[in-house]
């Protein structure tokens, strides 16, 4: 019977240590299979967080993305979602936290430097906002959004030549449409307006369906002088339906038809504009106006127009000038040059209203004055031929008015 007990306390004790065991095993992988549930829990408050962020609900945003940090706050990618639901909401202060405390956990995330240089942008710290863009770039140098925000930077401080060899070293330089773009952008503000066409140009190749970038091409081809490539784009670009009450095109239409000698569709589309009364006091408006009228003989509509820039800006030479072709061709010569001297008060270093008052002068005979305004315009624009041969045929007495001038 002894040995029976003996054998019972032993039999017994073995079987307590061994559930004693298993109760171990058994907290350990409840605690384990707790943490993967708030793991997922987690994972799925941020995506829900981040659906209502691209949704634009910021407040339910920041709601899911904070559930989320509770649940787990050593994630890199929640503080980042929690910077830019911040940035959006105007929180600057707090964002910049949000995303210091995911450049602490992860300082190789390129995304927590870049939302780190948007808030340096918005408040107004360019020298930050360039390091941290940069930094984004050496991270991950294949988003092309990285580079050019570096380069926008280095431009808003005046270091234009510093961020286009930024740009061109990048390794996606080449076939990235941004980058040409930011390319093109850089060579307007260094005056290289041709090689800003071949920029904006190659950007358009790559990507065909911008229209920032195909408005782009517009503006610099207007400035070399590329009048009829620009309105064939313009036109282009006024097809598409969301352009069509665009007024901005339609000045620039405007302007480019007349470039290329189509002031009668130029002085529809003027016309078209100033019907509208919010337009009724668009300067610009009515000098391209003024400009189709005199090209198309449109006297009645000139006057208008002149009269109208006159009394909108009376310190602006352009309405002045108006006048004076509308009275010169009228044969009003002394109105004329009343206008005109009125328009080289306001610009005089102008040198087309010099030639204009010379063959206003010779009009009314005074040709030793002639003369000396041609004279003038020739001095304030020596590169230009066409002033020194209207010296020449004054002074030679061989100059004879024509309605074309």
């Amino acid at each position: 019977m002894r040995v029976i007990a003996v054998s019972t306390l032993v039999a017994s004790a073995s079987l307590l240590a061994a559930c004693s065991g298993q109760g171990n095993y058994t907290r350990e992988g409840a605690s384990l299979a707790k943490e993967r549930m708030s793991v997922m829990k987690s994972a799925t408050e941020w995506e829900m967080g981040r659906q209502a962020f691209l949704a634009g609900d910021l407040n339910k945003a920041l709601r899911k993305v904070d559930a989320s940090l509770s649940l787990n706050e050593s994630v890199t990618k929640s503080h980042v979602l929690k910077g830019r639901i911040l940035i959006e909401m105007g929180e600057l202060g707090q964002a910049l936290k949000s995303l210091h405390t995911a450049e602490a956990l992860d300082p190789k995330d390129p995304d927590a430097q870049y939302y780190l240089g948007i808030v340096f942008e918005r408040l107004n710290r360019p020298e930050d906002a360039a390091e941290h863009f940069m930094a984004a770039c050496e991270l991950d140098d294949y988003n092309p959004a990285h580079a050019v925000a570096a380069a926008e930077m280095l431009v808003d401080l005046d270091r234009a030549e510093e961020a286009r060899e930024y740009l061109l070293s990048m390794p996606m330089a080449g076939d990235n449409a941004g980058i040409r773009q930011m390319l093109g952008h850089i060579a307007l503000i260094d005056g290289r307006n041709e090689e800003a066409v071949k920029y904006f140009s190659e950007a358009r190749l790559l990507a065909p369906d911008d229209a920032a970038i195909q408005e782009n091409l517009i503006r610099a081809q207007m400035l070399v002088g590329q009048h009829a490539a620009a309105e064939l784009n313009i036109a282009a670009l006024r097809k598409n339906p969301a352009n069509a009450d665009r007024r901005d095109l339609k000045l620039l239409h405007a302007e480019a038809l007349l470039a290329v000698n189509r002031p009668v569709e130029a002085r529809s589309i003027y016309q078209e504009l100033l019907s509208d009364p919010d337009m009724a006091s668009d300067v610009s408006a009515w000098i391209g106006l003024g400009n189709a009228s005199y090209m198309v003989g449109d006297q009645r509509t000139l006057r208008k127009a002149a009269s109208r820039v006159v009394a909108l800006d009376p310190s602006s030479h352009e309405g002045y000038a108006m006048w004076a072709l509308c009275h010169r061709r009228d044969g009003q010569y002394e109105k004329a040059l009343t206008s005109i001297n009125q328009a080289i008060e306001r610009s005089p270093e102008d040198p087309s209203f010099h030639a204009a008052k010379a063959m206003i002068l010779a009009d009314l005979g005074r040709t030793a004055e002639a003369v000396q305004s041609a004279r003038t315009a020739s001095r304030l624009a020596p590169g230009d031929s066409g002033y020194a041969t209207l010296v020449n045929q004054l002074r030679a007495g061989t100059y004879a008015s024509a309605p074309t001038e």
